[in-house]
């Protein structure tokens, strides 16, 4: 569907950073703000993130050329 363009060292800490808050906001008074951490574990996970692909960026080496 879309092209992915996080790469290794940035999904880990997408992964590392959204499972962080997610624990955060069900730990702590943060409540629902941890939600927010639904954004880069899921852009973590499937390697696509919407914002690199406006701003046109990528992390991930280039297959194929």
């Amino acid at each position: 569907m879309f092209a992915q363009n996080v790469g290794g060292i940035d999904k880990v800490l997408r992964i590392l950073l959204g499972l962080g808050l997610l624990a955060a906001g069900y730990l702590t008074p943060l409540g629902w703000w941890g939600l927010v951490g639904l954004v880069p574990l899921v852009t973590g996970l499937v390697g696509t993130c919407p914002l690199y692909t406006i701003l046109g960026l990528r992390t991930c080496p280039r297959l194929g050329g």
